[in-house]
């Protein structure tokens, strides 16, 4: 009986990704895999043909040698299944994601002395507005797991020690054959960590760890921002049974703060100013990031919304020496309840204001009066 098309058994297309090449297999070998299909003779033969096209559509080699010459260039390309052969050893890269199993990566790290890394923690920070500028420093009391001191984290009482799994010969796992292929478990009695603890310690119960609190203190560097994420190494839960310790995540988040916004190293100030002082000019004081101040000159005729940028008065740039700007974004505000003598003065002022006095207003209006006339 000839041999089905490798794109047609998947069920993809001849220019089909490699990605799109994994999915169809995953979905096609949970659908016929012969353990979900009890009873079923045909299973098998149809898994082994799924399995086929994937081991040779999934390598470039002889995928080519496919495209080109057909069921005779895969087989000359080194494929395993069609030449001869089981499909344990092809089959193991997408093992896991079909059925979940602990295959070689968990046997590989139950061969540590079933030892396993910690956990990260998360821990949050809030600081002043001034501390990102100047940089500061906080204590945290963290409560997580820390290495059992009776036991110096190998989870065996004093005296005691761990002794090689006799089931799975210190592997973490069995193997177990099925059909044509080999099929790799989790050890039911070690639980996939390839040793045994004849005398657990008391303390950790055969864990190596124990829970603790502990003070850590947090050096935050000047420039950070809200959501900027410090690493502290090692800072995390210890391992089980003396393995590596996991990280502490430490995430900051700034309090807002009345006179600046910020954007990056960048600073924006607005600042209210009095119709007076707009018309007129004069002198205004700003804050600073640094908790300064800085006194600059407002020109005559300074409008709504003008900005006026200070270099070098920003934020820190974070692990830099460089700062940010200050932009100082100036807001006219318009007279409220005026006395007599203020309504009058405006009055005055408004019959004998001209069009160089109002240049925009009067343009403005201008180029109404000519859209309605045509």
């Amino acid at each position: 009986m000839a041999k089905r098309d490798y794109y047609d058994v998947l069920g993809i297309q001849k220019n089909a990704s490699d990605a799109e090449i994994k999915k169809a297999f995953r979905n096609l070998a949970k659908e016929n895999h012969p353990d979900s299909n009890q009873g079923d003779a045909s299973a098998e033969t149809r898994f082994k043909e799924i399995s086929e096209a994937y081991d040779s559509l999934k390598d470039p080699q002889t995928r080519a040698g496919y495209d080109q010459f057909g069921h005779a260039g895969a087989q000359a390309g080194g494929m395993g299944g069609g030449a001869g052969g089981g499909f344990g050893g092809n089959f193991s890269d997408i093992f896991e994601d079909l059925f979940g199993g602990s295959g070689r990566q968990s046997s590989q790290g139950s061969r540590q002395q079933g030892q396993s890394r910690g956990s990260d923690l998360r821990a949050e920070v809030e600081i002043e507005f001034k501390d990102a500028y100047f940089g500061t420093s906080r204590d945290l009391m963290i409560n997580s797991a820390a290495g059992c001191e009776d036991c110096d984290s190998s989870g065996a009482a004093t005296g005691s020690m761990r002794s090689t799994c006799q089931q799975c010969g210190g592997s973490g796992t069995v193997r177990a054959t099925q059909g044509f292929f080999t099929l790799e478990r989790t050890c039911s009695v070690c639980a996939g960590k390839g040793t045994m603890i004849e005398n657990p310690c008391r303390s950790c119960s055969g864990t190596g760890r124990v829970k603790k609190k502990r003070k850590l203190s947090v050096a935050i560097p000047r420039g950070v921002d809200d959501g900027t994420r410090i690493r502290l190494g090692g800072e995390g839960e210890a391992g089980e049974n003396g393995g590596p310790s996991g990280d502490l995540y430490v995430f900051i988040s700034v309090k807002a703060n009345e006179f600046f916004n910020r954007s990056d190293s960048d600073v924006l100030s607005e600042v209210p100013i009095s119709f007076a002082t707009a018309a007129l000019g004069g002198q205004i004081e700003v804050p600073t990031p640094d908790g300064k101040k800085l006194r600059i000159t407002i020109p005559e005729g300074c409008q709504n919304g003008r900005q006026f940028r200070l270099k070098g008065k920003g934020m820190p740039v974070l692990q830099t020496n460089r700062l940010g700007d200050l932009y100082v974004e100036i807001h006219v505000e318009v007279p409220t309840k005026l006395n007599s003598k203020q309504r009058k003065i405006l009055e005055e002022f408004s019959e004998i204001n001209t069009k160089k006095s109002s240049p925009e207003t009067n343009g403005y209006l201008d180029n109404l009066k000519r859209f309605f006339t045509g």
